[in-house]
């Protein structure tokens, strides 16, 4: 299983999110996989320990797949989650109330960001 959290805006704009993973399927060597998405572009980042982002929302709906660092995140009604090295960000909040972000461990946060293509189908499956 792949760690997925899903953050997107709800009809009154506040940004929620929903754990589960990244829907995966038998394949061959006893591997699992997922279905294609389409995307439009990769870009890598990286930000030093301690580092923060205050107010904002997605600027685009996207995948952020964390390589190093552990991360709390926050909705402005106070909900609160946490992404660790290997989980997957499925960011869909593009307008709204937005969230923010600060680094909780002494590591960078590295990442990779996937821009989804607008009529991608992201391979999310809500936890039960």
């Amino acid at each position: 299983m792949i760690r997925c959290v899903r953050l997107w805006s709800s009809v009154d704009g506040s940004s929620l999110f929903e754990d589960g993973s990244i829907e995966l399927s038998d394949a061959e060597r006893g591997d699992f996989t997922s279905l294609l998405t389409n995307a439009v572009s990769i870009s890598f980042r990286e930000t030093a320990s301690g580092g923060s982002f205050q107010w904002h929302n997605a600027p685009t709906r996207q995948f952020v797949v964390t390589l190093s660092g552990t991360l709390e995140f926050e909705t402005r009604d106070g909900q609160k989650f946490i992404i660790n090295p290997g989980d997957i960000l499925l960011a869909e909040d593009t307008i709204g109330s937005g969230h923010k972000w600060r680094l909780l461990d002494q590591q960078p946060w590295r990442r990779a960001y996937i821009i989804l293509d607008n009529s991608a189908k992201a391979p999310f499956v809500k936890a039960l």
